[in-house]
């Protein structure tokens, strides 16, 4: 069995610098917290970030708008499918709204909905944006 859940943010920045940021190895890195990453903003294209510890593919892009990856941790058993997030970017009074969309992601799994992303991602992502302002 798998679960789904959905997570918001504002972002300090625009749609473009979020979405941006997101799909590049450099700024995917300083907005994480300086772990390793490597991703590309093209349609298709493996990614890694987390020192390793997710891995994916590029499945839709929409510059600026919306970015929808297959999405994977060394915590998923072999059996288990990949699981999807899809990142949706609105513009906010104060930066961006973000949403994020989680889905097949594998019983068992419910740190990411209950802390994981917003201490992994949405948290620093929110320090990395007021930083370079």
């Amino acid at each position: 069995m798998t679960f789904r859940f959905t997570l918001r943010a504002t972002i300090p920045a625009s749609p473009r610098a979020v979405y941006d940021a997101w799909l590049s190895s450099r700024s995917h890195r300083g907005m994480t917290g300086g772990v390793a990453a490597h991703i590309l903003p093209k349609l298709g294209a493996k990614f890694t970030v987390w020192d390793g510890y997710i891995t994916g593919r590029n499945l839709k892009l929409v510059p600026g708008r919306r970015i929808v990856q297959s999405w994977r941790t060394t915590e998923f058993k072999k059996a288990d499918p990949d699981s999807q997030i899809e990142v949706i970017l609105v513009k906010a009074p104060r930066g961006t709204r973000l949403t994020l969309r989680h889905t097949n992601v594998p019983d068992g799994h419910t740190s990411y909905r209950d802390g994981g992303w917003q201490e992994n991602y949405f948290a620093p992502m929110k320090e990395y944006f007021r930083a370079r302002k």
